[in-house]
C-alpha cells in the first residue's frame, strides 16, 4: 500500500528551499496610510536604551582592541615609522585578524542555542559578557613588556582571541533579538499628538526605529579605536588594551543591575534538536519538509502495510505549527547567502585599509585612526536616513523595502572596493618606493610613499554608507521575518555569513602582499557588484 503525500497550504509538495507563500511582497516596505493620517514611530521604552547602552559598551571594547591589533601584529616593536609589537607581517596580521573575525561570527550560532534550549537570552549574554572579560583581560597582561620579553605575547593574544570570540557570540546572537523584543505595541494605533494631530502609531516603524537606534548606538560605541589608537601612538599598546576593559564593565554593570526588567521568552529545551530531526526526515524524502509533519506521518503509518520506522516518527514531540515555523526561519535565511560577498569586502577597513595608511604620510596622526571615520560618517547620516531621507519616499508613495535597500549597500561596499585600488595605484605611482612601500631596502623602510592618508576618506565614508543600508537592512530582515521561537536562531545565521566573509577573505590573502594589492580590491569590488545585482534579479 502506497502511502499518501503530505498537504500543505497549496496542497503540493514544497522543497526545503522553496520560497514561502508570502515571500512574493517584502515586509520592508510601511503600508501608505489608507485614512489620510500620518503614520509614525512610537516611543521606544527604557528596557530599549538599557540594552543599547550594553551593546555600545560591547562595541566599544571589540572595535577598540580591533583598533591597535594590525599595528601589534604586523609591526615589530622596534618599527622605524609605525607602531608595533609582535612584528608577524602584513600577510600574518591579516590572516589572524579575519581568522579572529571568522571565530566572532560563528560563535553566535553557539549563543543562540544556549538561549533558545537553555538559559534565555539575558542569562547568555551575561554569562558570555563574563567570558568576555576574561578575554580582555588576558588581551592587556599578553601585551605588557615583560609578556613580550618572555616570547608569550603571541600565544597570549591567540588565546584572549578565542576567549573574546566566545563571549562576543553569545552577546551578539541575542542582543538585537531582545532590544526588538522590548516593545510590545500592536501593529497599528491611533493617538493624538500634543499637537492635536491625530496619527497611527505603526508597529513596523517602531520595530525600524528601534534597529536605527540600535545602530547608531554601536557606531558611537565603534568610536573605540579613536582612543585605544591615540593611547597606542603615545603610551603603548597596553595602555590601549587596558581602556576596552573599563568601557565594558561598565556594560555588564548595566546587564547586571537590570538583569529583571527585560521582556523576553523562556527557553525552549527542544527547538535545535527538534528541527535537526525534521531536518533529517526532509533529508529522507527529498528535501521536503511537510514529510516532518506529524498529521501526514500520522497518516501516512495509518495507510501502511509497513508501519514500524512510521509509527516511531509519528510520536514527534512538535506539531505542524513548528514545521510552518521552520520553513519560514529557511526561507528568511536565502537572502543572507550571498552576504558573505559584502562581509569579506567590509573587513578590509578593519585589516588592509589600515595596513595601506601605514605606507602614506599620516601629517603625524596615527595610521589606525581612519576606521574612524566610517563612525563619524554612519553617525552623521544614519539620523538623516532614517529621519529624513526614509519618511520624505515613504510620503511620496515610493518603497523603501529591505531588498532595495541591501541591493544599494553593496553596490557602495563594491564602489568602495574600486576606490581602494585607485589609491593603491597612486601609492605604488609615487616615490620614494613606489611599488614596494617600506620596503627595508628603500631607505631603510623609514619614509613613507608621498601620498596624503586623507585620500584614503571616500572609502570609509562609501563604507559607512553601505553599512547603513545593508547591515541595518540585514538585521531588521532576519528579526521581522523570523518565527517567534526562532528570533536568536536565524539572526545567528545572519551574524555566520560575516565569518564566512572572513573565511572569503582570508581565501584572498596572497594578494596582500606589493604589489598585488590593487587586484585585492578589484576583485572584492567586482564580486559585490555581482552579488547585488543578483540579489536585486532574485528577490525583487
Amino acid at each position: 500500500m502506497s502511502t499518501p503525500e503530505p498537504e500543505s497550504g497549496a496542497s503540493e509538495r514544497t522543497p526545503l528551499l522553496s520560497p514561502s507563500s508570502d515571500e512574493t511582497a517584502d515586509d520592508g516596505v510601511i503600508s501608505p496610510p489608507t485614512d489620510g493620517l500620518r503614520r509614525v514611530a512610537d516611543s521606544l521604552p527604557l528596557s530599549v536604551w538599557l540594552v543599547a547602552t550594553i551593546e555600545m559598551c560591547e562595541r566599544f571594547a571589540f572595535f577598540g582592541t580591533m583598533g591597535p591589533m594590525q599595528n601589534y601584529i604586523q609591526n615589530p616593536r622596534d618599527d622605524p615609522l609605525r607602531p608595533g609589537g609582535i612584528g608577524m607581517g602584513q600577510a600574518y596580521a591579516t590572516m589572524v585578524n579575519q581568522g579572529y573575525l571568522l571565530w566572532c561570527y560563528i560563535t553566535p550560532v553557539m549563543g543562540a542555542i544556549v538561549a533558545e534550549q537553555y538559559l534565555g537570552r539575558v542569562k547568555t549574554i551575561i554569562h558570555s559578557a563574563t567570558i568576555y572579560i576574561c578575554g580582555l583581560t588576558m588581551l592587556f597582561l599578553s601585551s605588557l613588556p615583560i609578556a613580550q620579553d618572555l616570547g608569550v605575547s603571541l600565544g597570549g593574544l591567540l588565546s584572549a582571541l578565542f576567549f573574546i570570540g566566545i563571549g562576543a557570540g553569545g552577546i551578539k546572537a541575542n542582543v538585537s533579538s531582545l532590544i526588538a523584543e522590548q516593545y510590545t505595541g500592536p501593529k497599528e494605533a491611533k493617538r493624538v499628538l500634543e499637537s492635536g494631530e491625530e496619527v497611527i502609531v505603526d508597529r513596523d516603524l517602531t520595530i525600524e526605529r528601534i534597529f536605527s537606534t540600535f545602530y547608531l548606538f554601536i557606531s558611537i560605541g565603534s568610536f573605540g579605536p579613536l582612543l585605544t589608537t591615540t593611547i597606542e601612538q603615545k603610551h603603548g599598546f597596553s595602555a590601549a588594551f587596558a581602556l576596552p576593559i573599563f568601557v565594558f564593565l561598565i556594560g555588564f554593570v548595566v546587564i547586571l543591575s537590570s538583569k529583571n526588567q527585560y521582556i523576553t521568552r523562556p527557553p525552549e529545551s527542544s527547538i535545535v534538536f527538534n528541527a535537526c530531526h525534521a531536518f533529517w526526515i526532509a533529508l529522507k524524502h527529498k528535501g521536503n519538509l511537510d514529510y516532518a509533519r506529524p498529521s501526514y506521518l500520522a497518516e501516512a503509518a495509518s495507510a501502511s502495510a509497513s508501519t514500524s520506522e512510521l509509527e516511531a516518527e509519528s510520536n514527534l514531540p512538535w506539531s505542524d505549527t513548528f514545521i510552518d515555523d521552520l520553513k519560514t526561519a529557511l526561507s528568511s535565511c536565502k537572502i543572507f547567502l550571498l552576504y558573505p560577498i559584502y562581509w569579506a569586502a567590509y573587513t578590509q577597513f578593519l585589516t588592509n585599509f589600515i595596513s595601506q595608511a601605514a605606507t602614506m604620510k599620516t601629517h603625524g596622526i596615527p595610521n589606525d585612526i581612519m576606521p574612524n571615520i566610517d563612525t563619524f560618517s554612519v553617525l552623521l547620516l544614519l539620523p538623516i536616513v532614517d529621519r529624513v531621507i526614509f519618511p520624505f519616499l515613504r510620503r511620496h508613495g515610493l518603497p523603501v523595502r529591505h531588498i532595495d535597500r541591501i541591493t544599494l549597500g553593496f553596490i557602495l561596499i563594491g564602489t568602495s572596493m574600486l576606490y581602494a585600488t585607485f589609491v593603491q595605484r597612486a601609492i605604488y605611482a609615487a616615490p620614494p618606493c613606489y611599488s614596494h612601500p617600506r620596503a627595508p631596502d628603500c631607505l631603510g623602510g623609514k619614509v613613507p610613499n608621498q601620498v596624503s592618508i586623507f585620500v584614503q576618506a571616500p572609502a570609509y565614508i562609501l563604507v559607512a554608507g553601505s553599512e547603513i543600508l545593508a547591515s541595518v537592512a540585514g538585521i531588521e530582515y532576519a528579526y521581522t521575518k523570523a518565527p517567534e521561537a526562532m528570533k536568536s536562531l536565524v539572526m545567528a545565521v545572519y551574524l555566520s555569513a560575516t565569518s564566512v566573509g572572513a573565511l572569503l577573505a582570508m581565501t584572498v590573502s596572497p594578494l596582500t602582499v606589493d604589489p598585488l594589492l590593487p587586484w585585492l580590491y578589484v576583485t572584492l569590488g567586482l564580486e559585490n557588484f555581482l552579488a547585488g545585482g543578483v540579489l536585486w534579479f532574485v528577490f525583487v
